[in-house]
């Protein structure tokens, strides 16, 4: 089974730019979809962004779409998720997940989870 697990997160103002790192143990991701995840407080988790198992397909929320980019390194065993122009809305807790082959936008699709990693997006 691989495990999952996140970087990268912070306190940042509005405008600025974060990088997400989600870096995998225990098997190579080559089979799998990754997905990146977030839930604020009080709120449902919430699908951000995903890419198929080689990364010729990527998928976003239209809340993200053209801010958030989804890449991955399959040789390093890594998924990033770069961040820009940060809102407020953005913070929350990010999670990047693991599902075989093909990404969907359903947190429930996906059978492996990191423990998260917080961002804080100030105004």
């Amino acid at each position: 089974q691989v495990q999952l697990v996140e970087s990268g997160g912070g306190l940042v103002q509005a405008g600025t730019s974060l990088r997400l790192s989600c870096a995998a143990s225990g098997r190579t991701l080559t089979s799998y979809a990754m997905g990146w995840f977030r839930q604020a407080p009080g709120k449902e988790r919430e699908f951000a962004a995903g890419a198929n198992w080689n990364g010729a397909n990527t998928y976003y929320a239209d809340s993200v779409k053209g801010r958030f980019t989804i890449s991955r390194d399959n040789a390093k065993n890594m998924v990033f998720l770069q961040m820009n122009s940060l809102k407020p809305e953005d913070t929350a807790a990010y999670y990047c997940a693991a599902r075989p082959l093909v990404a969907t936008s359903r947190a429930g699709d996906y059978d492996v989870w990191g423990q998260g990693t917080q961002v804080t997006v100030s105004s």
